[in-house]
């Protein structure tokens, strides 16, 4: 199959799963979006061995026009989904199975979309409706990202905007728990997203300080991976460095 040929049988596969009917694009780029959109409201069941096939290929292929970055940088501003380190840090919620929201632009949902849905499905086999407790963490295989694990945790929700002592003591811990995973699964390298800001509202500042402080003894690269330009202006000046 050739690549349209073979994200076709990824939608239409994952449509008889759920036995919906749905009109195929002809463009890839509205193909790949389909695809992600279907990814993101799966419920974690059996996949076959020639649909994993299909979908890997396509996700690879998504990778190589993105591109993998290699970086030695401790603040990197981008896509952490192209980062190859050996661990990537999600910021999830306490269900820990993905963003539900289609294409929501969430990091959560473009590290699953990315990852493929063998990511769901482990995260499914190991919570077991059980979910994850605010400043715990569990680890997975990162699948087709470049990353070769995941490590998915979840930050305090801020709905005022400020935290109390306790709420930043968990985001410390989401920081101290994704360390001590990373440090027991032998990894060498961790990317860490800006976890609890956004759209759990905890301060851009004060959620950086914690992060600096939580890492400085890690033994272990760290990478603070951030999106917005606040962010990367804030974390480099916390870690001095110059523009």
């Amino acid at each position: 199959m050739d690549r349209q040929e073979n994200i076709d049988f990824c939608i239409r596969y994952l449509l008889e799963q759920d036995n919906a009917e749905a009109r195929i694009s002809s463009k890839l780029r509205d193909k790949k979006e389909q695809l992600r959109a279907l990814m993101n409201i799966w419920r974690p069941q059996p996949l076959s061995d020639e649909f994993i096939a299909a979908q890997d290929a396509e996700l690879q292929a998504q990778l190589r026009d993105k591109g993998v970055v290699r970086t030695r940088a401790r603040v990197w501003q981008g896509d952490i989904t192209r980062l190859e380190v050996d661990a990537i840090v999600n910021a999830a919620n306490s269900r820990g199975l993905g963003c539900w929201h289609p294409l929501h632009a969430c990091i959560d949902n473009a590290i699953h979309s990315a990852a493929g849905l063998q990511l769901r499905q482990e995260c499914n086999k190991i919570l077991q409706g059980e979910e994850i407790a605010t400043g715990g963490a569990i680890i997975t295989p990162g699948y087709n990202l470049p990353a070769k694990y995941v490590i998915h945790t979840v930050g305090p929700i801020i709905p005022n905007g400020i935290p109390t002592a306790g709420q930043e003591e968990q985001l410390a811990c989401c920081y101290r728990t994704c360390l001590c995973l990373a440090r027991e699964h032998d990894c060498r390298s961790i990317a860490f997203c800006c976890i609890s800001t956004g759209e759990f509202h905890f301060p851009n500042r004060r959620a950086a300080e914690i992060a600096v402080e939580a890492c400085k003894d890690a033994r272990i690269r760290v990478v603070f991976n951030v999106f917005k330009d606040i962010d990367y202006d804030i974390y480099r000046e916390l870690l001095h460095i110059q523009k």
